[in-house]
């Protein structure tokens, strides 16, 4: 069995949460962005993998799957379990990629025999594409999977930036 990529995410929105915070690098704290609407939040801690870089210029963004809720700036270790390939079109007309990693800390008891994306119940994959639409859709922008990754295509894409 090939061994899953493994990631430290660092967690910006708490499951639950319909704040947006963004971590700024240069002031080394987190920046209140953004207030979801009324009704919409997070499912899961999302968050960032720092030292990476995505087309937008930001670190890849990921959806860390648990059953527990942590804290903006909580470092999780996490398995690469698989990944939504997406598109996302800005309110300038203009496109890029902009995927979102889904990981299962190290230390989750409920899911730890979720190796892939497959093993995911379908409800929950299905509450994440749908959650990212509305996100986007709210901030006037257009979010699209164009793809799911397997854990395997998931790693190789997270090596290769």
């Amino acid at each position: 069995m090939n061994k899953q990529k493994m990631v430290t995410a660092m967690i910006e929105c708490p499951r639950g949460y319909n704040q947006k915070f963004d971590f700024d690098p240069e002031e080394k704290r987190f920046k209140l962005s953004k207030i979801l609407p009324a009704g919409l939040v997070f499912p899961f801690d999302f968050g960032m993998i720092p030292g990476t870089k995505g087309e937008d210029g930001d670190p890849l963004d990921i959806i860390v799957v648990s059953e527990s809720t942590t804290f903006p700036g909580c470092l999780v270790d996490c398995r690469i379990i698989g990944a939504l390939k997406a598109e996302q079109t800005e309110r300038d007309g203009n496109t890029m990629r902009n995927d979102r990693f889904i990981g299962i800390p190290d230390v989750s008891q409920l899911f730890a025999g979720i190796q892939t994306l497959e093993q995911l119940p379908e409800a929950i994959v299905n509450q994440l594409e749908a959650f990212f639409k509305n996100y986007n859709e709210q901030a006037g922008k257009q979010f699209q999977v164009t793809e799911r990754l397997s854990a395997k295509r998931a790693g190789r894409l997270l090596t290769s930036n």
